[in-house]
This record gives C-alpha cells, sequence and structure tokens, in this order.
C-alpha cells in the first residue's frame, strides 16, 4: 500500500510505459531477497502473454467481477471483452488513470478493506491476481480480508486467487529451512518500489503456503479448491463461502 504522501512509484511507471516508453523498468526491493527489475509492460500483457493460471482463472469467473489490485487493468480489459461486467480496484493513482485512458468502464481508486457503497450491488467474483493474496499484508490481514470479502460477495459468489509458498527463498544448499519458528510467518515479507531516482514506501505483502491458507479459509467459513499450480510454486485457488 502506499500512504497518502509518498510517490505513487507504481503509477509513475505505469503512465510512463503508457506514454509511450517501452523500457519503463521499476525496481523491487525486498527484505529477503535481492533487487530485482520489474518492467511496466508486465502490466500490460494480452491473454496470450499471460500466464497459464492467470488465463485459467479468467475463465473461471462468473457474473459481475471485483478485480483487486487491477494494476493497468489487463485482467479487467480481457473480461470485458467477454461481456463481463467488470469493477477494476487499485490504491495507486497513477494505474487508476492508465486503466481509465485504457478503457477500463469502471475504475475505483481505493484499497482493500474499503466497503462496497451502500447502492453497490454485491460481486459474484472476487478477482486477486499476480499473487493477489499479497495485498492482505499479513495473516492478520489475511483473516480480515476473508471476513471482509463475505459482505461484497454474492450468495453464489467466488473468490479466485493466487499466491505463492516462498520457502524456497530460506533453504540452504542441502535443501534445510533457515526459518526462525519464533519469528513471523516467513511468508510475511516487506516491499519497496523505486523508479527514475524515487522510492516509495515500503509495505507489507503477504506469500501464503496453501496448507495454511487452506487453514485460514476453513476459520473463516470458506471452502478451498486449489485449481491449478504452477512451477514456481504459485497456485490458483477457489474459495466458497460455507451456506
Amino acid at each position: 500500500m502506499t500512504t497518502t504522501n509518498a510517490p505513487d512509484i507504481l503509477g509513475q511507471g505505469l503512465l510512463a510505459y503508457h506514454r509511450g516508453n517501452a523500457d519503463a523498468t521499476l525496481t523491487v526491493h525486498c527484505n529477503v531477497a535481492d533487487d530485482e527489475p520489474l518492467s511496466a509492460s508486465y502490466f500490460f500483457r494480452t491473454l496470450l502473454q499471460m500466464p497459464e493460471l492467470e488465463r485459467l482463472a479468467l475463465d473461471q469467473c462468473r457474473g459481475r467481477v471485483l478485480d483487486l489490485g487491477a494494476g493497468a487493468g489487463c485482467h479487467s480489459l480481457e473480461l470485458q471483452s467477454r461481456g463481463f461486467d467488470v469493477k477494476a480496484v487499485d490504491v495507486s493513482a497513477g494505474a487508476a488513470q492508465v486503466m481509465t485512458e485504457r478503457g477500463v468502464r469502471t475504475v475505483a481508486r481505493h484499497d482493500l478493506f474499503d466497503p462496497l457503497p451502500p447502492t453497490e450491488l454485491p460481486y459474484d467474483t472476487i478477482l486477486l491476481l499476480m499473487n493477489g493474496l499479497g495485498l492482505a499484508g499479513t495473516l492478520e490481514g489475511l483473516d480480515k480480508f476473508l471476513a471482509h470479502a463475505r459482505t461484497m460477495l454474492a450468495p453464489d459468489g467466488q473468490i479466485l486467487a493466487t499466491s505463492s509458498d516462498v520457502r524456497y527463498l530460506y533453504e540452504d544448499e542441502d535443501g534445510a529451512l533457515l526459518i526462525n519458528l519464533n519469528g513471523p510467518y516467513y511468508g510475511e515479507v516487506q516491499y519497496t518500489l523505486s523508479y527514475a531516482g524515487q522510492q516509495g514506501a515500503t509495505f507489507p505483502w503477504l506469500f501464503v503456503d496453501a496448507a495454511l491458507l487452506n487453514d485460514a479459509a476453513e476459520a473463516a467459513g470458506y471452502t478451498a479448491e486449489f485449481l491449478g499450480e504452477d512451477d514456481d510454486e504459485q497456485y490458483l485457488v477457489r474459495l466458497t463461502p460455507v451456506k
């Protein structure tokens, strides 16, 4: 998440690419991994450029869709082209501007936990892609989001989300895990984005392993159905509220 006074680093990068800078690249700083470049072009990918899990998630969408952490709107635009009624949400002002300019019909700027406006109908699908469960920030935030999501879902609604198990970051050369069992959950990490000499606010991001997510979902009154996994330990899950 960005703060009020922090520069909108993601938005700057997306706007630069949208305005024609094909080389626009952000830098991702993480407290448990080396710095990595992130091309802004990745947020503008077409259906054919999307990973298999994302394409599968889009195929599983139904009804009215709430696309959380929508970035540059690539998933919302694809769903719109299929005739879906989609609302795209991102906390970044620049991202919201890019999505509007690209033709996403309904765009909102707010965070994961904002309530629906009183006049807004609930959604049949809540979509969180690109390790989208990370927006919850922490395990505590995940519990909070799962409770909040029930207020946004239609009676037969679903959450389609991706996350990853990042325990590989803590393995030594022999494959043993170097994890402090008395410390925070290893999937709770800290990120900072920088672009063009500016650095944004540090924000929490959650990578939750499938077993722990299943436990959290059950405790929050959901059934978890794991729909697929890739070679990078990322999985797609469908969460359905238990009636």
